[in-house]
């Protein structure tokens, strides 16, 4: 795992759209693994500005994303078929038919998931995972005691996670209790994982992330185990961590063709 401490979250979001830019330069036809909340809007607009300027074509992108509401139906506002159409796509080339979110309305939730992640194996596999954390240590929704193995499946909402999103949904009583997430073990199938987080809000599941045991109690600890996983943080993300001073003196000292 790679930590990088940023000075603010928009510097960190720049660097990681360097990351996901330079992935399509070099390949074309690519595979994003996209996530929605609050973390990854600034990303998002960065990578429409290097579009529009001229520098990313995604012609031949594909992407999946994390997870959907179920019950909601793609233009109900709080949807995140509503959010990636609003905050990215209606503003890149990407065609409709390369982007795949969760079917909330599906009428047979466990046929939708195989299909699912035979849409992604199908596709070649997710090259990039775009990922935030949650104040639980959830990624994508698995939970706090999700399976580390886990598959694209239906998940309940924890109470901290429907309180967390009250602010979307007027309330918390409006917050749809259940889920279709991807899985743990196939956002681990990614080439490789960016995860950001950032304010002090985050600091403590940040420091058990990177610092503590690997659990299923702190889903996004597996990211320790996977190859190639990349943690992007503001300072104040950071403030807890042990070992911050070692992994600046890292990022500061990577040879020259390792360096975003």
């Amino acid at each position: 795992m790679e930590v990088i401490i940023q000075p603010d979250k928009k510097a960190a979001s720049s660097l990681a759209a360097r990351i996901v830019a330079q992935l399509i330069q070099r390949k074309g036809e690519c595979v994003l693994g996209l996530a929605t909340g609050n973390t990854p809007l600034m990303l998002y607009k960065e990578l429409i500005r290097l579009h529009k300027q001229g520098e990313l074509d995604f012609e031949r992108v594909t992407t999946f994303n994390l997870d959907e509401y179920v019950g909601l139906s793609p233009s109900h506002p709080a949807s995140y078929t509503s959010y990636m159409w609003e905050n990215f796509f209606k503003h890149i080339n990407i065609p409709a038919h390369r982007v795949h979110i969760p079917d909330g309305l599906a009428p047979d939730i466990p046929a939708f998931c195989r299909q699912y992640e035979g849409a992604i194996k199908a596709a070649g596999g997710i090259d990039i995972q775009v990922l935030g954390i949650g104040t639980d240590g959830h990624i994508g929704f698995n939970e706090p005691s999700s399976s580390l193995a886990s598959r694209t499946r239906i998940k309940t909402l924890t109470k901290q996670t429907l309180e967390d999103n009250a602010r979307f949904f007027n309330g918390e009583e409006n917050v749809p209790h259940h889920v279709i997430t991807m899985g743990v073990g196939t956002i681990m199938e990614s080439r490789k994982c960016l995860l950001m987080a950032f304010g002090k809000k985050k600091a403590d599941v940040v420091a058990r992330m990177v610092e503590g045991p690997i659990t299923a109690m702190v889903p996004a600890s597996i990211l320790q185990m996977h190859p190639e996983a990349v943690v992007i943080i503001d300072e104040a993300a950071a403030s807890k961590l042990e070992r911050s001073d070692y992994y600046r003196w890292v990022y500061d000292n990577k040879p020259d063709w390792q360096k975003y």
